[in-house]
């Protein structure tokens, strides 16, 4: 994100120049959407930070300890997303923050308008395969690593509210519009992953997603899970992928680096991870962890080695 921002326009770094020490901001209008990019030139504390409406966050350079009404020092990293709801206020430590290494961070403000109706159209997407009443909620607390799929769309997102193009508007509005679909694809798989848990037996996908969960080492068989849906091969894939927003394959793969990334925060060592989640060569899963996140699983070993970051301004 660092080179792609650096990249994008001369105009970008004009604006960028400092008229204030904390919180920096830059910003762009666009339909429906405002991008705006924070600098941060010196350590703060308690910096308050709310919107009006949905506010996506993702980290770019060092790194904040943001405060919730429900939780407490929680570190905020490079590749990262955390999304604050409307009306929704955060507080902010910047405790590495330096006259020349500045904390960067991006966020974009994404209208209540167009939120619903992204909203809309997925949960009608889903109801089919959730718990009657379910709603996805798309102002529900998100904080992860999200995948080097969503980085790519925020460095085209930013590009394109940065980039003076004739088709800037149109651009602008279909990047918002995979941003918000990616946030809740993310809740919307959590959802069915948890009723699937709970409840494998309520519906064809959620006894495949059981058993893709119970046996995420193994090789996938297509045949088997069209048998345990009850469907043809075709209709399974079409039901399964209409669903999940992907195939069988990929769903188990982003299952894999998700429990990866769980079992690398709570302290486990980058071997131990690769042999549990089905990858016997080490070189290769530190490969596709890469490929998948955009960092390597040593770099999340290290960040959850070493001592929270906000202990730097004791």
């Amino acid at each position: 994100m660092g080179r792609s921002m650096s990249a994008a326009s001369p105009l970008l770094w004009q604006k960028r120049i400092a008229t204030q020490l904390v919180e920096n901001r830059v910003c762009f209008a666009g339909p429906h959407a405002e991008l705006s990019i924070y600098d941060t030139y010196e350590q703060a504390q308690k910096v308050s930070l709310k919107a009006d409406s949905l506010l996506y966050c993702g980290m770019v350079t060092g790194a904040k300890v943001m405060h919730t009404e429900f939780q407490k020092d929680i570190s905020f990293l490079p590749h990262e997303s955390f999304i604050l709801a409307p009306d929704q206020e955060v507080f902010i430590d910047f405790p590495e923050a330096q006259l020349d290494k500045p904390t960067t961070c991006l966020t974009v403000e994404i209208s209540k308008e167009r939120v619903a109706q992204i909203c809309d159209r997925m949960n009608d997407i889903l109801v089919k395969s959730m718990p009657s009443g379910t709603i996805i909620d798309p102002n529900q607390p998100l904080h992860t690593l999200h995948t080097q799929a969503t980085q790519q769309v925020l460095d085209r997102l930013t590009s394109d509210f940065i980039q003076n193009d004739p088709d800037r508007d149109l651009l602008v509005d279909f990047g918002v519009n995979e941003l918000v679909t990616r946030i809740l694809r993310h809740h919307g798989r959590d959802a069915l992953l948890h009723f699937s848990l709970n409840t494998p037996d309520a519906n064809e996908l959620t006894n495949v997603l059981h058993w893709i969960e119970q046996n995420l080492t193994m090789p996938l068989d297509s045949e088997k899970l069209a048998k345990i849906a009850c469907m043809s091969r075709s209709r399974f894939y079409q039901t399964f992928k209409r669903q999940l927003g992907c195939t069988p394959l990929e769903y188990q793969h982003q299952r894999r680096m998700n429990l990866a990334y769980q079992r690398l925060q709570e302290h486990h060592s980058v071997t131990e991870v690769s042999y549990e989640v089905g990858y016997l060569s080490l070189s290769h899963f530190s490969r596709r962890f890469h490929q998948h996140f955009g960092i390597s699983p040593k770099q999340v070993e290290r960040r959850h080695a070493a001592p929270p970051v906000h202990k730097k301004l004791n």
